[in-house]
């Protein structure tokens, strides 16, 4: 029970297990088909294409008469062309008449073109006279005719795999008459929070208790990786109920979260709990915050021990999970947007170990924000997180930094 961490491994290590875990057990990842209505946002898992010529058939591109060009050729104002009007077509009907020579049909935006014209002739330059149409400009062939397929042909790709669907694409597929879509299904984050000193936040406090904040800034941060979390409630620091916890969390999620009961003290299960239940690959990482970080498998599912402090669970998440999760939900990678700044204080860190330190931009300095990791207002007030070298004790003032914002949307 108070055995030190098994061996500590470099970040750059901890991240070759993780990539290779997530390569071994959830590639490929699975697909569903979902509505159209709930389509926004998600990743299609295959190239869509339509089933049918877009658009459908020929149609008006604009309101006015549908004829043959070669009866309004050298028409104007002072030589027009009379045509008689055989058929008013309004979109969503079907012609009944063919055009002839000499003749015209009246029709609608978005209607069908009648057999036998070639081109239409806007009402603004023509002019009716009982049945007869006179018209003061000639056309040409083709003239405001969408020609079916001209947008896309049947069977081309209207939605590339991978890609989001964002409204425009929901409405290119829509407009071909697909109601379904293939998407990679959201994977199911369960997360679980753990200690004898935790209770659901509610107007009601408990001396000697705090409020979990883990299980909502982790469920946030995992909504915005596009997987789907499902918090599990808080766990005390008890072997059988944590055994039975971490075991019906496998069973209904993808991957299970915990954060507290990580470190090497009395009170902390989770190891034990795992190495029973499955294996151990990762228990302690050489970085500050974080450095009890646990990373294990169970039943051919992971599980994460993230630290309790909330400072420590977040930036792990970031560092280590983000990208995973991201990529497992196909969502593209974010690329920080690191912007360097020059360092507003001194600053010491851990030397021997990588030190992500959090800090505040203002007036165009970074300034360290000197709290400890359980300070849950110190997650307020950050902007984002600079990374410290293992072999760099102490950053003086005036430094040039990085700064990475935390989780950016």
């Amino acid at each position: 029970m108070g055995r030190e961490f098994l061996d500590l491994v470099d970040i750059s290590e901890a991240h070759r297990i993780i990539r290779n875990l997530f390569k071994e057990i959830y590639h490929p990842p699975p697909i569903e088909k979902v509505n159209l209505e709930n389509a926004y946002g998600r990743v299609l898992a295959q190239n869509v294409k339509t089933p049918i010529d877009l658009p459908p058939f020929n149609r008006a591109s604009r309101d006015g008469y549908a004829l043959k060009a070669e009866d309004t050729f050298h028409a104007s104002e002072d030589n027009p062309k009379t045509l008689k009007c055989i058929e008013v077509i309004e979109a969503g009907a079907i012609p009944q008449k063919r055009i002839k020579r000499g003749c015209c049909s009246r029709i609608s935006t978005g209607a069908p073109i009648p057999e036998g014209a070639d081109a239409i002739v806007m009402v603004e330059y023509a002019e009716e006279e009982n049945d007869n149409i006179i018209i003061y400009k000639s056309a040409y062939p083709g003239q405001h005719i969408a020609q079916r397929g001209l947008d896309i042909p049947k069977n081309e790709i209207i939605a590339w795999k991978n890609s989001i669907l964002s409204p425009e694409k929901i409405g290119a597929i829509s407009a071909a008459g697909i109601s379904k879509v293939p998407v990679i299904a959201k994977p199911k984050i369960g997360i679980l929070s753990t200690g004898n000193e935790l209770i659901e936040p509610s107007n009601d406090w408990t001396p000697g208790k705090i409020f979990d904040s883990n299980s909502h800034s982790i469920a946030a941060a995992v909504k915005k990786c596009g997987c789907e979390p499902k918090i599990l409630g808080i766990v005390k620091d008890d072997y059988t109920k944590l055994h039975k916890a971490i075991q019906e969390g496998i069973l209904e999620c993808d991957i299970l979260i915990t954060s507290g009961g990580t470190s090497a003290g009395a009170g902390d299960m989770l190891r034990e709990v795992i190495e029973d239940i499955g294996k151990v690959m990762i228990h302690g990482i050489s970085i500050k915050p974080g450095k009890p970080t646990l990373i294990g498998e169970v039943k051919g599912k992971l599980v994460f021990g993230l630290p309790g402090f909330p400072v420590s669970a977040l930036i792990i998440f970031d560092v280590l999970l983000r990208p995973y999760l991201m990529e497992l939900s196909g969502k593209p990678p974010i690329e920080h947007r690191r912007v360097e700044l020059p360092l507003a204080r001194r600053l010491h860190s851990s030397k021997g170990r990588i030190h992500y330190a959090l800090v505040k931009v203002k007036n165009g300095r970074a300034y360290p924000i000197l709290k400890d990791s359980g300070a849950i207002t110190s997650l307020a007030d950050a902007d984002g997180y600079i990374k410290i070298p293992k072999n760099v004790e102490i950053l003086e003032e005036g430094s040039r930094v990085k700064v990475s914002p935390l989780s950016p949307i």
